[in-house]
């Protein structure tokens, strides 16, 4: 890539594990950059018709789905911001944004979730590449990393989807890519 190109951009021409991280790279740095500089009212805040949906909700969401698929569903780990919920009605925990919680700490949720999977991630492709199975078994086959990166792609394609609406709604945030100089958030580690 050029010395002008984010760094959140996948390689024009590089190998598939290359475009696979670099897409949910790509993913991850437009969440977080609809997602940033909001105070704890705005990420609470449902301007959109729906019962669920907040930017606090979606980072608390992306840090569960984080989890779930590097740490459980690949490695066998406890999820942990899984853990860090309640155990029970934990569906609307992970969607809500608490009366304690403080825009601080929700950004900082996922932050920490993201820092974990891109580790866990770099230590599977060295260990074994896209093609090894990941622990969790469904109806009897074991999900292969590459499955699992495409289901964490998927989640956040779709959440950037609500992310895009409701911003847009709370302060007229647009666009489809961060600005070019916007620090990817948490900082990604160089690759190699």
């Amino acid at each position: 890539m050029g010395h002008d190109t984010p760094p959140w951009e996948p390689p024009l021409a590089g190998t598939e594990a290359e475009h696979v991280t670099g897409s949910l790279e790509r993913l991850r740095a437009t969440f977080r950059w609809k997602a940033d500089g909001l105070n704890v009212d705005r990420l609470r805040a449902r301007p959109v018709p729906s019962t669920d949906l907040s930017v606090g909700g979606l980072l608390k969401h992306l840090a569960v789905c984080e989890d779930d698929i590097f740490a459980w569903k690949l490695a066998g780990q406890a999820p942990e911001t899984r853990m860090a919920g309640p155990q029970q009605d934990f569906d609307r925990w992970q969607f809500a944004v608490g009366r304690d919680e403080t825009a601080q700490d929700l950004y900082a949720m996922w932050e920490a979730a993201v820092a974990r999977s891109r580790a866990r991630l770099r230590a599977a492709l060295a260990a074994g590449g896209l093609d090894q199975p990941g622990h969790l078994e469904w109806d009897g086959e074991r999900p292969s990393l590459r499955r699992l990166v495409f289901d964490l792609i998927e989640e956040y394609a779709r959440h950037t989807g609500h992310l895009d609406l409701l911003r847009e709604a709370i302060d007229g945030r647009v666009g489809e890519d961060p600005p070019a100089d916007w620090p990817v958030l948490p900082a990604a580690q160089p690759s190699g």
